[in-house]
């Protein structure tokens, strides 16, 4: 097992330090962690004194000519190194930080901004509404660790965030004497090895975790006298790309360390194709059976399950296709997946096919997942289904979850606007409680009523009415819809009303920051997939503010209240004005799925259960059924990681 300690923010022991957990914390270890940061009111007090030290002593270390700042600076590394993140030296940097970004950035920081990086140095988790500065409130904390001595990772959505972020303080950072990098997917293994080295590393969860399974292939070390064997001869660590898991600062915390925790990541190497006449025959197979007779879709699991009388007729069609198709286990479990393609995923919400590929769609985020690949033999049978030509087949190395990764990180916090729905589930698998920052302004946005349509066929066309009406007062429009199939649907409706807009989704991904960037204009319409973890603000013209600010309308059907919010925190940010409104279908799957029939058919009927709470209360009742399966699916999912990991030990390959 891999050991390491900090003895102090500054000081590592061990070539590779990380907390090796196979557990979640005991409760007994969580009390004590809570006792230990104090309650959330206790948090915020303690937070408002030190920002009001903050305040005074900046203004001291304003007046410091560059030399003298600079020489501060080395007394304060020095400071850092031997008290660690005690409230006395932390004040020190926050001055010598906000001075610093208004000398190379011209931006003050904000009390509400100083709030969250200090409660985020404790270990917590900030939330911040969307547009209160969340880049610039990372930046400050990664600053402040990295001043003590700490190897820093940002972690944020994908990789235009990654370098647009690091770009945008690099000077802050420089000023500091602190280097700072960046690794995207396009990166060779050299200059990853180079990112890595720097003080600061902005990288995406998914970069992250794969060169540490890298680094665990290459050089495996299982217990302390292999380690400390590797640091004596040098040869194993300069094969390896990180530094060790010591800080980390994760941007959108709750999708990455709950929406995407549903999916493992899986070290794969390709093989030698001997599946392709296997897969091909299934989806032939699949072919010959009925709908509701031969097998029940089950689009919450995105699963088929056979019938008895499919497996009969199975049995019975794989008679004669060799001996591998005697095998009943094998033949109904390859043939189940050919009909999980066949009728379960949908193109344009589950994927997109784009020059002969597919590439699977990230469902909270409606963006497409680069790299991402569905198993045992799923992948290739969509491709089969699209007339792609099928990839060859790939053989695991080693795999891991975000839930089983990011808690080996020694310091761990980051920030997100939308937290509180999922603190018990960060506090439980991550020791991460929640802290709620106050808004800098007061709040102006207003919530309309919702608008109930018996489905898309009622909806759109009152979609474009709601469009029309507020595009002719001048004020910027943005449409949140569910897949790449709806935001196209939305956009043919649009243009034939005459209304130019801009579309924004999985198929338009690299345009995504331009897009944005024209969505605050006056009279601007944007369609969009889902918005959360987009990372980019929408700045409204005087014009759109004096118009009346964004409008946002919401046709989503959102498995997480959550991503609700995401949505709708889009306007009035920063004290601007704005409104949200929500388009209900009541065919809308989210509502299909986790609803009975009988209640959808009462509400169509009865328009005065529509106007009122009935609908809404029904689409609410959906989402927390769906955030509870979610839920149980990430715990099966991080026991089956579990399992898995202790299969890679006995191999030798232990993560």
């Amino acid at each position: 097992m891999k050991t390491a300690r900090l003895s102090a923010p500054g000081l590592l022991l061990g070539r590779y330090p990380e907390r090796r957990t196979h557990e979640t914390p005991s409760v007994l270890a969580r009390m004590a962690s809570a006792v230990v940061r104090g309650s959330p009111r206790g948090q915020r007090q303690r937070c408002d004194a030190f920002v009001a030290a903050v305040r005074v002593l900046q203004q001291t270390v304003a007046g410091l000519a560059e030399p003298a700042l600079r020489a501060r600076i080395v007394r304060l590394r020095e400071q850092l190194a031997c008290d660690g993140f005690a409230d006395d030296a932390l004040i020190q940097a926050f001055a010598v930080v906000a001075v610093a970004c208004r000398r190379m950035l011209g931006v003050d920081i904000y009390d509400t901004q100083l709030f969250a990086a200090r409660i985020m140095l404790d270990g917590c988790l900030a939330e911040m509404a969307t547009g209160e500065g969340k880049t610039l409130v990372a930046g400050v904390a990664a600053a402040s660790a990295a001043l003590a001595g700490l190897p820093v990772h940002v972690v944020t959505a994908n990789d235009y965030l990654v370098e647009r972020d690091a770009a945008a303080l690099r000077a802050l950072y420089q000023s500091l004497g602190l280097s700072v990098g960046c690794v995207t997917q396009v990166m060779a293994v050299p200059a990853r090895r180079i990112a890595y080295a720097c003080d600061i590393t902005y990288c995406t969860a998914k970069e992250l975790v794969f060169d540490y399974l890298r680094d665990g292939v290459a050089a495996p070390q299982r217990s302390a006298l292999e380690q400390r064997a590797a640091e004596l001869s040098g040869a194993p660590a300069s094969q390896r790309l990180l530094r060790g898991l010591c800080m980390a600062i994760v941007d959108e915390a709750d999708s990455i360390l709950i929406d995407e925790a549903r999916v493992p990541l899986v070290l794969s190497q390709t093989v030698a194709d001997t599946t392709r006449e296997t897969v091909l025959r299934a989806w032939q197979l699949s072919a010959a059976l009925a709908a509701e007779q031969h097998f029940r879709a089950d689009l919450q699991t995105r699963s088929t399950l056979l019938t008895p009388a499919g497996r009969a007729q199975l049995l019975a069609l794989s008679a004669a296709n060799g001996f591998q198709w005697l095998n009943t286990r094998h033949c109904e479990d390859t043939v189940t997946q050919a009909l999980t393609a066949r009728h379960v995923l949908r193109r344009g919400h589950d994927y997109v096919v784009e020059a002969g590929r597919i590439h699977i769609v990230d469902e909270t985020t409606g963006r497409k997942a680069p790299g991402r690949a569905w198993s045992q033999g799923l992948h290739q049978l969509v491709e089969i289904k699209e007339a792609c030509v099928p990839s060859a087949p790939v053989m695991t190395l080693a795999q891991m979850t975000y839930q089983r990764f990011f808690p080996r990180y020694f310091r761990l916090c980051g920030t997100s606007g939308t937290l509180m729905e999922s603190r018990h589930e960060l506090q439980r698998i991550y020791e991460l409680p929640v802290v709620k920052v106050p808004l800098r302004l007061p709040d102006q946005r207003r919530v309309m009523p919702a608008q109930i349509y018996a489905d898309g066929g009622a909806l759109w066309p009152a979609v474009v009415a709601g469009v029309r009406e507020i595009h002719a007062q001048g004020r910027p429009v943005l449409v949140g819809t569910d897949s790449v199939a709806d935001s196209e649907t939305l956009s043919r409706l649009l243009r034939a009303a005459g209304l130019p807009h801009a579309l924004l989704n999985a198929s338009q991904d690299r345009f995504e920051a331009d897009v944005i960037a024209a969505a605050g204009a006056p009279g601007a319409i944007t369609v969009a997939t889902n918005m959360a973890g987009r990372g980019t603000d929408i700045l409204l013209s005087g014009a759109s503010r004096e118009a009346g600010g964004l409008h946002v309308i919401c046709c989503q059907q959102n498995a997480s209240r959550r991503i609700d919010r995401q949505l709708m925190g889009r306007c009035a940010r920063q004290g601007d004005p704005g409104s949200v409104q929500r388009f209900i279908s009541l065919s809308g799957p989210l509502l299909v799925q986790n609803t009975t029939a009988k209640v959808l058919r009462n509400i169509n009927k009865n328009k005065y259960l529509q106007l009122l709470w009935l609908a809404p209360a029904v689409l609410r009742q959906a989402q927390r059924a769906a955030e509870r399966r979610h839920r149980i699916e990430r715990g099966m999912l991080l026991r089956q990681d579990q399992r898995m990991n202790d299969w890679f030990a006995f191999s030798g390959t232990e993560q």
